[in-house]
């Protein structure tokens, strides 16, 4: 089981991920009617949470790009740079949580109440195999820097 596991781990892009879980959750919303909620306010709330995570995951890769380091989130190892400034400051993985303040977007959009239960499970995902495993590489090849970094900035916010 356990090598099963670590197969998984860097191998499924995020942005895959975000996708089967953004279909997972129309998928719901159209076969399981029962479960759709009105919510007044639900337009305006839906564009804030896309708008803000359109913009951390661009703050995040923006801050990737000045810093000329990878943006490819299967090679962690390639980091040239360990990104500590900017919205980095606030997070480790800006990107991360911007794809999850658009699909939490897509989900009062929807207003479907089982479709957002699949947040947790896309933190979840990307957490044990992605995140883990980039934190790890990062490690290895800034030590002590990323400790101190990871001591001080939180994982997602």
């Amino acid at each position: 089981m356990k090598r099963w596991i670590h197969a998984l781990e860097l191998k499924v892009p995020p942005a895959v991920v975000f996708l089967a879980i953004a279909g997972g959750m129309k998928l719901l919303e159209s076969t399981c009617p029962f479960a759709s909620f009105e919510m007044p306010g639900r337009r305006p709330l839906a564009i804030l949470l896309l708008a803000t995570g359109g913009l951390l995951g661009a703050a995040g890769i923006g801050s990737f790009l000045r810093a000329h380091t990878t943006v490819l989130p299967h090679r962690p190892q390639k980091a040239t740079t360990l990104v500590t400034g900017g919205i980095y400051r606030i997070s480790r993985n800006p990107m991360y949580v911007g794809l999850l303040f658009v699909l939490g977007g897509w989900s009062v959009a929807l207003s479907n109440g089982l479709a957002m239960f699949l947040l947790p499970g896309f933190v979840a995902y990307l957490d044990r195999f992605q995140i883990r495993p980039e934190e790890e590489a990062l490690r290895a090849r800034f030590g002590e820097k990323f400790d101190a970094y990871a001591r001080t900035t939180r994982r997602w916010l």
